[in-house]
């Protein structure tokens, strides 16, 4: 899949090239998108939202992933600089390393605009984020809900979370918590992820089932390693026993939900938070006010739910082509 989206960023970036809108009267402006890690399915589309709409209002795309190393990141935020970028679109490794980004690229002079995760600190145009904690909390109610209707009351839930010095992190932890604090459920422990594999995931939630007997739910802060997850379940013999929710999307979920084999999960909107990034910067180079903040709602989505809000999942959230025409 890696391969396939370089291609596709560079056959959007040549063509912009090669073929620019004939309403264009001069070299198009450029944008740089720097993304933390782009073999995640999550910042794929999310670059793919940028991209596309980056091609429909005719301006050359440029898009660089550093594949989450902090070094790399810097360098590409230099190269860019270097390169004389319009404007930037930015989602960073963590919320600390976003301030010096900020703090580079305003010295130069170009617009910023952040697509999740946030930044601690530091001078931006716009910001375009989720509902973090309203999204992580709904989606704790849908586990919470489940684990009474199972009489799982008295058991606990462990995370498997994203590094907790991200912004959005801390606001997806607080909103869960609150849920099962309401529900009087106890949280067993909560493991970051540093490298983001389906063997992390595997390794901390089968260490969770050995330390705590009591163990009756998991919550993945992000989708991508849920295999990883479901494996470790499986192998200790607990499928349907200990129930599984996540956060973000994959296309496997439109089956798995269903199934019951997810109990549910918080969807972002990484196609249309895309989107609303570039348009921001469109709205900053067209002098037309430009929001500071916009805050995209999280779809809790179970198996009840998920039949009536597949459109907007797939277009939305997954980014399927078909959707989007």
């Amino acid at each position: 899949m890696y391969r396939r989206v370089l291609v596709f960023l560079f056959c959007t970036v040549f063509s912009l090239h090669a073929n620019p809108p004939s309403s264009a009267l001069q070299q198009p402006k450029k944008i740089v998108y720097l993304v933390t890690d782009i073999r995640i399915p999550f910042w794929e589309i999310m670059a793919r939202g940028i991209s596309e709409r980056a091609f429909s209002l005719g301006y050359q795309l440029e898009v660089l992933s550093s594949d989450n190393n902090p070094k790399k990141e810097l360098e590409l935020t230099l190269k860019a600089i270097r390169e004389k970028a319009d404007a930037i679109i930015v989602s960073p490794s963590t919320s600390s390393a976003c301030v010096t980004i900020l703090k580079f690229a305003h010295k130069e002079g170009i617009p910023v605009v952040i697509s999740d995760v946030g930044t601690e600190e530091g001078e931006y145009l716009s910001y375009i984020s989720s509902q973090n904690k309203e999204g992580a909390y709904a989606i704790g109610k849908v586990l919470t809900e489940a684990m009474v209707a199972k009489g799982y009351e008295k058991a606990t839930v462990g995370i498997v979370a994203i590094p907790q010095k991200r912004r959005n992190a801390q606001e997806r932890t607080a909103g869960f918590m609150q849920a099962l604090r309401e529900a009087g459920i106890k949280g067993a422990d909560i493991k970051q992820q540093i490298t983001w594999s389906e063997e992390e995931t595997y390794g901390y939630v089968s260490e969770m089932i050995q330390k705590y007997p009591d163990l009756r739910a998991i919550w993945l802060q992000t989708s991508n390693s849920y295999k990883g997850a479901l494996r470790a379940i499986k192998d200790a013999a607990k499928t349907y026993e200990i129930l599984l929710v996540t956060f973000d999307a994959e296309p496997e979920f439109l089956t798995l939900i269903p199934q019951g084999v997810l109990v549910g999960s918080a969807m972002q909107q990484p196609y249309l938070m895309g989107e609303e990034a570039l348009d921001a910067v469109h709205r900053h180079f067209q002098n037309e006010e430009v929001a500071k903040h916009i805050a995209l709602p999280i779809l809790p989505v179970r198996a009840e739910t998920i039949k009536q809000m597949l459109p907007k999942i797939k277009r939305d959230v997954l980014g399927l082509g078909e959707e989007r025409r």
